[in-house]
């Protein structure tokens, strides 16, 4: 796709998205769902993904919350640099990487109730179900209760100093209420195997959304991009970066 189609028509006429036309932007991620939900809003980036192994440990971060920021900052960096060095001539304007995360439970923040009156309840990373088994075992476990969706975004655009890139990662965190659901539900939506390759073992915008009875937050970062965030992002950094996109 050639660079100056990446903005498509319907895209909203914010002063970041004018800076974006005819720039060259990059998803380094193959996932569908964020490549539809930027569609939606008016980006069609080319698609680019990351070959960085995302095997950094959880348990390294003293806040659960900056692993997938972590995790986003590496992709972002590994495409970056792969592109610049296969074409010097045409680096990337914008990379755009993203990597979402489930935890059970809340953060106390979100909730009346404080974790000290809640003596053993911690925030547990809920990987991909390795089964249909396992991720019966994971559904059952969150039924009824609520888990925390958690995306990191990091951006890398052309900077003038070394090592020639910015960096810019945001997090948004958003709460999923499952219902109080019959055994059966939750043992059929296993057995149907959408939830096999998603974290958490569910998909709130395919059959996974009969098991969830609200959610706080945004919803496209519990599909897996937080637009509404990365936009705002965009248009934070055209304002206060006087050089942002037009290197």
């Amino acid at each position: 796709m050639p660079d100056n189609q990446h903005v498509l028509p319907h895209a909203l006429k914010v002063p970041a998205i004018k800076k974006l036309v005819g720039k060259r932007i990059i998803l380094a991620s193959n996932s569908p769902r964020r490549k539809e939900i930027l569609q939606t809003f008016g980006l069609a980036p080319e698609i680019v993904p990351s070959t960085f192994e995302e095997d950094l440990s959880p348990s390294s971060f003293e806040d659960i919350h900056e692993y997938p920021v972590a995790t986003a900052t590496h992709k972002a960096v590994e495409v970056y640099e792969r592109l610049v060095e296969q074409n010097p001539d045409n680096p990337p304007d914008l990379v755009i990487a993203a990597d979402t995360i489930v935890l059970t439970h809340a953060q106390p923040s979100t909730s009346q109730t404080g974790y000290s009156v809640l003596p053993g309840i911690t925030q547990e990373l809920l990987e991909k179900p390795t089964s249909k088994e396992d991720n019966l075992r994971m559904l059952l476990d969150m039924n009824g209760g609520v888990c925390e969706v958690v995306t990191g975004v990091t951006i890398a655009f052309p900077i003038l100093q070394a090592p020639g890139y910015g960096l810019k990662s945001i997090d948004e965190r958003s709460l999923v209420y499952f219902a109080d659901n019959p055994r059966h539900v939750v043992q059929a939506y296993a057995d149907n195997g959408e939830g096999i390759d998603r974290a958490g073992g569910f998909a709130i915008q395919g059959l996974g959304g009969l098991l969830i009875r609200k959610i706080e937050g945004d919803y496209n970062n519990v599909v897996g991009f937080p637009a509404a965030s990365f936009f705002q992002l965009l248009d934070l950094m055209v304002e206060e970066e006087s050089d942002f996109l037009d290197i």
